[in-house]
């Protein structure tokens, strides 16, 4: 199974590494930090900030500046002495290393809860990724508007990735039903799969999946939260024992 884009809060389906050199000579570690620093070029460019050091990118991305500067030398920049990175350019490099300069059509499966906040999120189009079909198996909801779309069902799902040339297809269903859907959206010749489930999609080689599991990402934030909380209860103890 191969591997796209690292996005924030998302992770690779087993068998990646991320140290594994991405398509382009890219290492994948970098790809998964170029939309974080897209993120942060995007707030600087809002704040009217048209150069910015390496070490001031590098705080608003959370990484050190070394690092940084590695990962923007694999897409051919390396800023000016003294001076920095221009906003605007690296904005444009780091969209175009992530295929963000065209537009990529998705189809969301799916209009329950989770569907119907990624349908109208807006700031998908301003990414490069424009929604143009949202389908669901439930008679009950087929047929009503959803971000700007009218929710359509399942069964044209091979109809729909044919006659917008789907590119991306985003898994928004029950785990009962995710690999049934996954494997449709293959046979129907998508390559590339953001996957909400809470399971490992099986898939052929040539086709990437990207798994978001927010209870992951929950329970992870728990055990750090835990080790702070037993951190705090020994220090309170030793000093009490120290003023005992």
């Amino acid at each position: 199974m191969s591997s796209a884009a690292e996005l924030p809060g998302s992770e690779a389906e087993p068998g990646n590494t991320t140290d594994r050199p991405y398509p382009g000579g890219v290492p994948e570690a970098t790809v998964a930090r170029l939309p974080i620093y897209l993120r942060a070029l995007y707030a600087l460019a809002e704040r009217g900030v048209t150069t910015v050091a390496s070490d001031e990118l590098a705080r608003s991305a959370g990484v050190n500046s070394a690092k940084l500067r590695k990962d923007l030398s694999h897409l051919g920049s390396y800023g000016i002495r003294g001076v920095g990175y221009d906003v605007e350019y690296l904005v444009y490099q780091v969209s175009r290393a992530l295929g963000l300069t065209q537009r990529w059509p998705v189809v969301i499966i799916g209009a329950g809860n989770l569907g119907r906040a990624l349908a109208n999120y807006g700031g998908f189009i301003t990414r490069g990724f424009r929604i143009e079909a949202v389908l669901d198996s439930d008679q009950s909801l087929v047929g009503r508007k959803l971000g700007g779309l009218v929710v359509s069902h399942v069964d044209e799902l091979e109809a729909v990735v044919a006659a917008h040339s789907i590119a991306i297809g985003v898994i928004a269903v029950p785990a009962g039903a995710a690999q049934a859907m996954c494997d449709r959206l293959v046979a129907a010749g998508v390559t590339s799969i953001l996957n909400f489930a809470p399971l490992v999609l099986t898939v052929p080689d040539g086709v990437d999946v990207r798994k978001v599991d927010l209870s992951i990402e929950l329970q992870i934030l728990a055990f750090h939260a835990q080790r702070r909380n037993a951190e705090r209860f020994g220090q309170a103890t030793d000093q009490a024992a120290a003023e005992a």
